[in-house]
């Protein structure tokens, strides 16, 4: 006669929660450890101490653990390239043998890296420009972003921010987030806080932690949300004690970044399953990469191997204009397919929103496929995911809110500054401008800081709308006859004393410069790596 076992003798063992697999000796299931490194004690393996300290860097030092393709020669031994640092955790899990691995492409850089394409910039989301104080980009009325530090655990080589991160010399120290902070104490109508950098996990625990106390000593500061990949880059640093300090400061959230279902490890879902134990939700930014993530298939699988790990797929960004960037850029409408193979193909909670940073600072605009066909005062067509229409009758009588009346409507959040496109029009600033700043930080706005340049957001290839692109990339053909830009050329002009200093160029200076002038909607497409609208001025 069979016994059948009851839950006291024979426990549940959930073997789908991932941060619960097991290897084949029974233990925690771990990933892939490079040769090189096979005899380092699991001690020293798992302390992220150690692994920040070991990242490998130079060429001599990845050639012995990955077989380089000439290309990736040629990026290491750049002696401008972007900053490297690889921890050993993240680069064993690259195939040394497989040139287009996905995790291999994201922290080793290729020869093309150096390469100018249209419409690059230095910094192309225009951050230092909306900085009030360094390192607190305030571009919406009610949030900042909050940089604490340039470094990370490892540089990815689509950084938005390359023009400062991994430069040890453009590092934020206490004296800038006592700024930061006091810009906060001094903004009422900001209630959101994202703390990003660099990343703030790699910082001392104790530095880390002054600031988190700073913003929770704030009354109007709500929510303080991170942004990391340490988790990914790292996982060992997610540790007991790193989730009972941060639970001390709820409301925390934050947003991880994997790009890639390979990322997703036994030691990252065992990080990520006790970063929700602490109470903390979980995101996910990605970025749509050309040749790492750019394929439906692909991202449905990350965005389960996501949900699975109790992580919600955030956003999915489109690769922003910044240089080193061009080789991994996709058109847009690639991301639109993708969304149009997520939506309606998998659960709501694992489809993200697809968007673009507008270059020049304009903020995060959603791109999403047309289902809304048209609408009318009565009846609104749309499409679902399969092309199935339908309508849907809108309601014959409504009511219109009662803003006259509505308690929420007479007394709306303080922002100051922050009015809309109609304030920009009369020349309002888009961040709040601060008063009183020089005596608690010499670099206060008063003057002009160091990250505060105009030709960093000036887009390359596609004429000026602020200063000048970067002189040092290398100049782009663009019709003038000389290779010029028109803002170089103005430039040069004005150095000789033929146009005034500010004067626009005139149809007569147009055609002396050979450049063909072109009605609006006339101009010919350019060939690849042409500028694009530039008889225009236009920011395509």
């Amino acid at each position: 006669m069979d016994i059948i076992a009851s839950p006291e003798t024979a426990p549940f063992v959930n073997q789908r929660d991932p941060s619960r697999a097991l290897g084949p000796d029974g233990k925690p299931a771990v990933s892939r450890r490079a040769p090189i490194w096979a005899d380092v004690p699991d001690e020293k393996w798992n302390d992220w101490r150690w692994q920040l300290s070991n990242r490998v860097n130079d060429l001599d030092e990845i050639e012995g653990i990955l077989n380089l393709t000439p290309e990736e020669r040629d990026g290491l031994s750049a002696p401008d390239k972007f900053r490297v640092d690889i921890t050993p955790y993240f680069i064993s899990l690259i195939d040394p043998d497989d040139p287009t691995d996905p995790i291999r492409r994201q922290v080793i850089p290729l020869g093309r890296e150096n390469e100018a394409f249209t419409g690059m910039m230095e910094d192309s989301l225009a951050e230092d420009r909306h900085s009030p104080v360094p390192g607190l980009v305030h571009r919406y009325p009610d949030r900042v972003l909050m940089l604490v530090t340039t470094q990370c655990a490892s540089y990815c080589r689509y950084c938005t921010r390359s023009r400062i991160v991994g430069d040890p010399t453009q590092n934020f120290n206490r004296k800038d987030h006592e700024a930061q902070l006091e810009y906060l104490r001094r903004t009422p109508q900001v209630r959101d806080v994202l703390i990003s950098g660099g990343d703030g996990l790699t910082l001392a625990p104790k530095l880390f932690e002054s600031i988190l106390r700073g913003l929770r000593e704030i009354p109007h500061i709500e929510i303080v949300r991170i942004g990391t990949r340490v988790p990914v880059f790292l996982p060992q640093r997610v540790d007991d004690e790193l989730c009972e300090m941060l639970a001390k400061y709820h409301p925390i959230w934050m947003n991880l970044h994997f790009n890639h279902a390979q990322e997703i490890t036994p030691e990252v879902s065992r990080a990520v399953d006790k970063l929700t134990r602490a109470g903390i939700p979980v995101g996910n930014q990605s970025v749509l990469l050309a040749g790492v993530n750019d394929c439906v298939n692909i991202q449905r699988e990350l965005v389960h191997r996501l949900v699975e790990n109790r992580i919600r797929p955030y956003y999915l960004y489109q690769c922003d204009l910044v240089e080193g960037s061009g080789h991994f850029r996709t058109p847009v409408g690639k991301g639109i397919e993708i969304m149009e193979g997520l939506r309606g193909h998998t659960s709501g909670y694992a489809v993200p929103t697809y968007v673009i940073d507008a270059p020049g600072g304009g903020g995060k605009i959603p791109v999403a496929p047309n289902y809304l066909i048209s609408y009318s005062d009565h009846k609104i067509v749309l499409r679902n995911y399969e092309g199935y229409i339908t309508t849907y009758e809108e309601p014959l009588e409504y009511k219109q809110h009662d803003k006259a009346n509505c308690r929420a409507c007479q007394k709306p959040r303080p922002e100051p500054g922050q009015s809309g496109i109609l304030g920009l029009l009369e020349g309002e600033r888009m961040w709040i401008e601060p008063r009183g700043f020089a005596e608690i930080h010499e670099r206060g706005n008063l003057e002009q800081h160091r990250l505060q340049d105009p030709s960093k957001w000036v887009p390359y290839g596609v004429g000026a709308i602020e200063g000048q692109a970067r002189g040092a990339l290398p100049v782009l053909e663009s019709g003038n006859g000389n290779g010029l830009l028109d803002s170089e050329r103005a430039a040069t002009d004005t150095n000789a004393g033929l146009v005034e200093p500010g004067d626009l160029l005139s149809e007569e200076q147009r055609a002396e410069m050979g450049r063909p002038h072109y009605g609006p909607g006339e101009e010919p497409r350019p060939r690849d790596g042409e500028p694009t609208g530039s008889a225009h001025g236009e920011l395509l």
